[in-house]
């Protein structure tokens, strides 16, 4: 018999044109600061005025932090913090993709908690302490469709002086409420469509090749998948197609709702820490079918690459090679079968110091995985992954 755990206590306002009705909710607190990227995109498109105009129908006063990163840092992190505490912010309004809302989150920590964000990280270089007060109130509102952020506890953050990237969490750290509104994600472009929309299925597909899955994750997953396989193609074709960014947005939210990843996120976060340029997705991608490939060849995971197989369109599916072949398919047709890693000024040297540091981050459960991985595992998915 099984037995896990099912814990989801953020609010989700699922829909396209959800976010008009944030301001009918009980706010959190009387003052937010409103986190957002140093990109220019909320501000383009009008989705910083529209929550803006929501905070101000609901009578709470905000201030703007506009300067996390790509790949956020310990440094955006407690800026953010500062920021909030110098202004008497009570709570945390998170607009963006994943970077967004994990240094949003743990700037919901950090405003209440003393010292440094890596005081408390889980890295080897981290100081590993508890949390000691439970985050201010967040609300995730999310612009883009792949990490699941705004229904989970979870965040992922670099510390460039260190090199480190690694996962910080707490149970405080799930959303009050989230805004899932796919009329916010019309305006990303094709390629971030697809890194952001592999992201999630690939949350999804570790969860279901996962040795500490059960029934519940795994409805979840599936659904995922199948939601991917069918929709991503034709949002990254056809961006303006609101019936495929529904179905993505979709995805996205039920693949964050039970993650259980394995090691190919963790592989990813070694390779990110060391090239913050790369996109999280882009680097999954890379390493994607030499990773699901060593278990199928070894045959370590065949019933559920089937499954997930049958939910990406095969019929009749026989074995996790078929899986293989789909993911493939699904990874071409949206235009990535050709990325490699030396675009992004990784070297085919240094993938040789890797498999080392994967045992010092934070991404996914090394010890879930369908087989046992050594450091020369590790490095031979790295080096077949190479181009």
């Amino acid at each position: 018999m099984y037995n896990f755990q099912f814990f989801m206590p953020t609010k989700v306002l699922f829909g396209a044109g959800q976010l008009k009705n944030l301001h009918l909710e009980t706010m959190p607190g009387k003052k937010a600061l409103i986190v957002t990227s140093n990109g220019q995109s909320t501000k383009k498109y009008g989705y910083l005025d529209a929550v803006q105009q929501e905070l101000e129908q609901a009578h709470v006063a905000y201030v703007v932090f506009d300067e996390i990163r790509p790949n956020p840092t310990k440094d955006n992190v407690m800026d953010g913090a500062k920021r909030a505490k110098d202004n008497g912010c009570d709570f945390v309004v998170a607009l963006g993709g994943g970077s967004v809302m994990d240094a949003s989150k743990c700037i919901a920590l950090m405003m209440v908690n003393e010292g440094d964000l890596w005081d408390y990280a889980f890295s080897q270089k981290g100081g590993h302490k508890p949390f000691q007060t439970p985050s201010v109130p967040l609300i995730a509102i999310t612009t883009s469709a792949g990490t699941g952020s705004e229904v989970d506890m979870f965040s992922v953050i670099s510390n460039d002086e260190l090199e480190e990237k690694t996962g910080v969490f707490d149970i405080s750290m799930f959303p009050t409420i989230s805004v899932v509104d796919s009329d916010l994600m019309m305006s990303v472009p094709p390629t971030f469509t697809a890194y952001q929309g592999m992201d999630a299925f690939f949350h999804a597909a570790e969860s279901v090749i996962n040795t500490k899955e059960h029934p519940m994750g795994e409805m979840f997953a599936l659904k995922a998948i199948e939601l991917i396989a069918k929709n991503l193609p034709v949002a990254y074709k056809e961006g303006s197609n609101a019936e495929a960014r529904a179905n993505m947005a979709l995805a996205n939210s039920l693949a964050g709702y039970y993650m259980l990843c394995t090691s190919q996120h963790t592989m990813e976060h070694v390779m990110g820490s060391y090239h913050d340029s790369l996109p999280h997705g882009a680097g999954l991608i890379m390493i994607s079918h030499e990773y699901f490939n060593f278990f199928a060849e070894r045959q370590a995971s065949e019933e559920p690459m089937i499954k997930m197989a049958r939910a990406m369109g095969v019929e009749n599916p026989t074995s996790g090679k078929d899986f293989i072949t789909a993911l493939d398919a699904l990874i071409e047709a949206i235009g990535c079968k050709d990325l490699k890693m030396s675009d992004y000024g990784i070297t085919k040297e240094e993938i040789a110091t890797w498999p080392k540091h994967i045992h010092e981050v934070l991404g996914g459960d090394t010890t879930a995985d369908p087989l046992p991985l050594s450091d020369e595992d590790y490095f031979g998915i790295y080096e077949r992954s190479f181009k």
